[in-house]
């Protein structure tokens, strides 16, 4: 199984990167896995990171995108819960990039 290296530790992670205990999480690990993509991260990044983990905590599930950007409109406005700002966020997919950054599994539905 591939690894994730953070602070001197590895972590298990699937093929595509995501970690395999979204609770071994910790915030740090976000911003590696940012810039290796090429990208730093923002407040604006670490609003969805943050409504992601706690959207999982409670529904145990990641969301697919359709359902991502109605539950951000309901709760940041429909300026932050559309697909045209959350992709130029995470230009590799929403709810893809933003929940592998998060720790969380990948999201229902995608591919």
């Amino acid at each position: 199984m591939p690894m994730f290296e953070f602070n001197g530790k590895s972590f298990e992670v699937d093929e595509e990167g995501y970690l395999t205990d979204w609770q071994v999480w910790e915030e740090g690990m976000a911003g590696e896995m940012a810039k290796a993509d090429g990208l730093e991260l923002t407040g604006e990044h670490w609003d969805i990171i943050k409504f992601l983990r706690s959207y999982f905590t409670k529904y145990q599930i990641a969301p697919m995108i359709k359902i991502l950007t109605k539950e951000i409109a309901k709760t940041m406005g429909k300026e932050k819960g559309n697909t045209k700002y959350l992709y130029q966020l995470y230009p590799a997919g929403p709810a893809k990039q933003a929940c592998r950054y998060a720790g969380l599994p990948k999201p229902t539905g995608c591919v």
